[in-house]
């Protein structure tokens, strides 16, 4: 008998045609995830799972799922999955680490950039019919070439945002639980400073840091409190990363000049006030949206689901613990 995987969500026709020369497969393929007690049900019987981040596998779901043996997430953040219990059931949990990279890095800056020169207002009030012809006071805004740029984590993304700073021939400073090796540094033109200086000094902060206890609310009040006046924040990381209602108080307060935000601490809602604030550029979850990086995604989760159920070690294997029982 042939293994069982559930889909939680719509993923690509060729990942699951593959999926499906495997393994018998039951796929959601509308785009909206189950609810807990829906997936529960669904996964009963399933020995593999490819999932995305809206899916929930705590400690309660695992418990009552005894035949599964992988969850492949369709992503490179893995909050929604408790790894820890996973592991101790012995199931193996996987991502979609490299592939999203360079397409969340070009997103980052489309964030940054967008929110710099107000092109999402400036949109509106064209299509609104509003624009009556050109005027030197109308929509000004900030520019990026040749002012500071800040980086909170410098792995794989991280150093690509860096990269890019080249081209607007930006100062790159960064901040990071570990440094990089000096040739790096050197390399990316990034320096290191600690997270009070990389605050004060910085036009545009960038977070690429992972959710962690250590993380949530990494920016808060005080962190806000330490930026310029003229600072934007931009996250494309995880929303809990960044608190909401502190960030609220400080854009209405003009501590801060702007944000842009693809990810929230809720999600799919954010704190209500960010909603009518012209300062904000807000995005659905989409810093990895191009056809060819979401494509790649779910072929990679695809595969790793496929390697764990036949015997292999899958190549983004989170716990690879399990593999010794």
């Amino acid at each position: 008998m042939r293994p069982k995987v559930l889909v939680t969500r719509q993923i690509f026709d060729e990942a699951l045609n593959l999926l499906g020369k495997h393994f018998e497969v039951e796929s959601n393929q509308r785009d909206l995830p189950p609810t807990q007690p829906q997936l529960l049900k669904k996964l009963q019987g399933k020995q593999g799972a490819v999932t995305l981040v809206a899916c929930t596998f705590d400690e309660r779901l695992l418990a009552q799922c005894p035949d599964l043996r992988i969850v492949s997430n369709v992503a490179v953040g893995y909050n929604n999955i408790d790894v820890k219990a996973a592991t101790r059931r012995g199931v193996m949990v996987t991502n979609t680490p490299g592939v999203l990279d360079d397409t969340t890095a070009d997103f980052t800056w489309c964030l940054m950039l967008a929110t710099a020169r107000r092109l999402v207002e400036g949109d509106k009030f064209f299509r609104t019919g509003k624009w009556k012809g050109w005027g030197l006071m109308q929509y000004l805004g900030y520019d990026v070439h040749h002012k500071t740029l800040g980086i909170f984590g410098l792995g794989r993304i991280g150093k690509a945002v860096a990269r890019r700073a080249k081209g607007f021939d930006m100062r790159a400073i960064y901040y990071d639980t570990a440094r990089v090796d000096e040739s790096t540094e050197r390399d990316l033109g990034v320096m290191y400073v600690d997270k009070r200086t990389l605050l004060r000094e910085s036009d545009f902060v960038t977070l690429h840091v992972p959710l962690l206890p250590e993380t949530h609310h990494f920016i808060s009040h005080a962190e806000l409190a330490l930026m310029k006046k003229s600072a934007i924040l931009v996250n494309a990381s995880r929303g809990p990363v960044v608190d909401e209602k502190a960030l609220v108080k400080a854009l209405k307060d003009g501590k801060i000049a702007g944000a842009g935000l693809d990810v929230y601490e809720k999600e799919p809602k954010c704190e209500r006030a960010l909603v009518g604030m012209k300062n904000v550029v807000l995005a659905p979850h989409t810093a990895s949206a191009s056809y060819e990086t979401r494509a790649k995604m779910a072929m990679i989760a695809v595969q790793n689901c496929i390697a764990g159920l036949t015997g292999q070690r899958p190549p983004n294997l989170l716990n690879p613990e399990v593999m010794g029982r």
